[in-house]
């Protein structure tokens, strides 16, 4: 008898702790969203003679990675509004299984939200300038002035811009902003100083780029070697590649004094999709920026969801054209990412006023 009334009340709980639940539910909703990164790439085609070859298609292109043949889920060219090719829900990946990486794109599990938007995926680029402002560049500093707010002045008004200077620290002298004014008179009003730290300064810069969503572009300019910082060079590029975001760089003879400093500015614009540049005089600095502003006219911006993949570390990305006309061109962009981890976020919708 006494094991039988232990049972009831037992049921009893059990029972009012379903319907207690169940009215939270009701009140609260928990929503549970799970952040899934797409992996942009910004893609170069040129001939034997660098010119760019404009026109391609989706279809023109086949992404893999480590391997596997990945689908095209978004797809633009130079400066043109972002198509989306493919829905999350239509790739074969399920959201929870895997570990991927850069561009955030926020999608629901629950069946009844809105599908997202392209809203962060338009045309133009985040540009963000990092400018050696070191002891170094003593010499033709306001030459190099000038070719940075001629370069600024040049971008396409879709493009927003940030100007951050660096001798041992760094100085975000303008934050992100669509405001060319603004930049060009953080431009003018720097001031050479101390040693430099570019490997220090520009791993700051690559985190601060990697919060915005879309294309990103870091142009650097630097007028000589890094003598005082503590971060590898290494460091600085897997990141730049894992998140997504080519570097240029501009440097002078000085650089080349140091060859070590020049061939580590060739690998790591090479491996992040970029590209080196060394100015022999002012008028090679000006031309240096005219051919980055071009290089970002012309880039194909693709994406894919990541499909099933084992491996959590270095995934080794690559892009090829598709038909024999097409394969005598030739790809820039990056090699490869380390996966981020998958991100998770639990949202309480507010309460009815109403009550239940």
């Amino acid at each position: 008898m006494r094991n039988r009334w232990v049972r009831f009340f037992s049921i009893v709980l059990t029972a009012f702790a379903v319907t207690a639940t169940c009215i939270w539910a009701q009140k609260d909703e928990p929503h549970i969203h799970v952040f899934v990164d797409m992996v942009q790439l910004n893609v170069a085609v040129t001939d034997n003679n660098g010119n760019y070859i404009t026109g391609l298609r989706p279809q023109d292109f086949i992404i893999t990675e480590d391997g596997i043949q990945q689908k095209v889920a978004t797809f633009s060219e130079g400066n043109e509004p972002t198509r989306r090719l493919v829905n999350l829900a239509e790739n074969d990946q399920s959201p929870h299984g895997d570990l991927k990486s850069d561009v955030s794109a926020k999608q629901s599990l629950l069946p009844n939200d809105p599908p997202e938007t392209l809203g962060s995926l338009v045309a133009g680029a985040n540009v963000f300038i990092l400018f050696d402002t070191s002891n170094y560049m003593y010499r033709g500093f306001v030459f190099a002035q000038d070719a940075i707010a001629e370069f600024v002045r040049s971008l396409d008004k879709a493009d927003k811009i940030a100007f951050y200077s660096y001798s041992r620290d760094l100085s975000r002298s303008s934050r992100l902003t669509a405001d060319r004014t603004q930049v060009i008179r953080a431009v003018r009003t720097t001031v050479a100083g101390d040693d430099a730290a570019l490997y220090n300064t520009l791993l700051l810069t690559v985190k601060d780029a990697a919060q915005y969503t879309g294309r990103k572009v870091i142009v650097v300019f630097s007028n000589g070697p890094d003598n005082a910082s503590m971060v590898p060079p290494e460091d600085v590029a897997e990141l730049a590649q894992s998140t997504g975001i080519p570097v240029y760089m501009i440097s002078t003879r000085e650089a080349k004094i140091e060859p070590i400093s020049s061939t580590v500015f060739e690998r790591m614009t090479a491996a992040t999709g970029g590209k080196a540049y060394f100015a022999k005089n002012w008028k090679d600095e000006k031309r240096a920026f005219a051919s980055i502003r071009d290089d970002l006219g012309h880039l194909y911006a693709l994406s894919y969801y990541p499909q099933a993949n084992p491996n959590r570390g270095w995934r080794t990305i690559q892009v090829k054209l598709v038909g024999e006309h097409l394969k005598k061109y030739h790809i820039r962009t990056r090699n490869g990412y380390r996966p981020l981890p998958a991100r998770f976020a639990s949202e309480t919708a507010p309460a009815s006023q109403n009550g239940p």
